[in-house]
């Protein structure tokens, strides 16, 4: 009996990963983690295909990365403004990195958004709008790209998760789900792509500086909800030290791990500690309208 053999490149792997010359797609670029990551990427001598929607905050990226890499260097951040729910554009995406940096290492999955408030009185609207843009698009996008990383060098796929997806919150049921749903996806795709050559790593977030509570879909975020956010710019430095060493999962900062082990080892006081912080919201209540 023959037995298969692995890639070529898989073999060849070394325990670190170099990010040196890495061709990679960032999506959510445009602010937050996703624009750190992409900056951290190039400041460790990568290449960005950088997307979201807002153009102009990604020219604003490609400038800022061009004095990182210094004069007479290619652009080392290529802006691709466009909407990550939209198929057709996910293809072009994977297209436009191929063609413009030669071939792809790298799809960072940044780009989410959340919604906030009472799960049976939201349109189901609301339900279908945070899947499709933290579960559905991303696992589209990794999708697409797969082919193009198999040929890539040393290739891996970042999928950024969240915290809740431990453990929820109230009135946060939608974004909870969909970021459980990231995780699961995740591990499934570590095992299918392995074989290939492809790392998958879940970058399970806490909370982090960004305009994320300026755009839920729904809602406002309540008091009880707030903790010390860690900087976006520490959580893409953590990302990338993350790819260097091969991690299958990161919790950036000790306030997500130190979470995400109530979480696994008591859920129960997790619980607990969780509807005592929220007592008195008045959606929690039943007085809501």
């Amino acid at each position: 009996m023959t037995m298969a053999t692995a890639p070529a490149h898989h073999h060849r792997r070394r325990s670190h990963r170099d990010l040196a010359g890495t061709r990679a797609i960032v999506t959510g670029a445009s602010s937050g983690v996703g624009r750190a990551l992409a900056l951290e990427l190039v400041r460790r001598g990568g290449r960005v295909v950088a997307t979201a929607r807002r153009r102009e905050r990604l020219e604003e990226l490609a400038a800022e990365a061009a004095e990182i890499a210094g004069p007479g260097s290619p652009p080392p951040v290529v802006a691709e403004p466009g909407d990550i729910t939209d198929a057709v554009f996910r293809h072009r995406l994977v297209d436009v990195a191929v063609a413009r940096l030669g071939g792809l290492d790298l799809v960072a999955a940044v780009a989410g958004g959340g919604a906030v408030g009472p799960f049976a009185a939201a349109d189901p609207t609301t339900l279908a709008r945070v899947l499709e843009l933290n579960f559905t698009s991303p696992a589209e996008l990794v999708r697409l790209a797969v082919p193009a990383l198999e040929t890539g060098r040393d290739p891996a796929i970042v999928l950024v998760g969240s915290i809740l997806g431990y453990h929820p919150l109230p009135l946060h049921a939608d974004y909870c789900a969909a970021k459980a749903a990231v995780r699961s996806l995740a591990t499934a795709l570590r095992m299918e792509l392995a074989p290939r050559g492809i790392d998958v790593m879940l970058v399970s977030l806490g909370p982090v500086t960004t305009e994320f509570w300026d755009q839920l879909a729904t809602g406002r975020r309540p008091a009880w909800s707030r903790g010390r956010p860690l900087s976006a710019a520490a959580a893409a430095a953590a990302i990338a030290t993350g790819l260097v060493r091969r991690r299958r999962e990161i919790l950036p900062g000790w306030r997500a791990r130190s979470y995400a082990l109530l979480a696994r080892w008591l859920p129960d006081l997790l619980t607990r500690g969780i509807v005592r912080q929220a007592a008195g919201d008045p959606h929690l209540e039943g007085h809501a309208t």
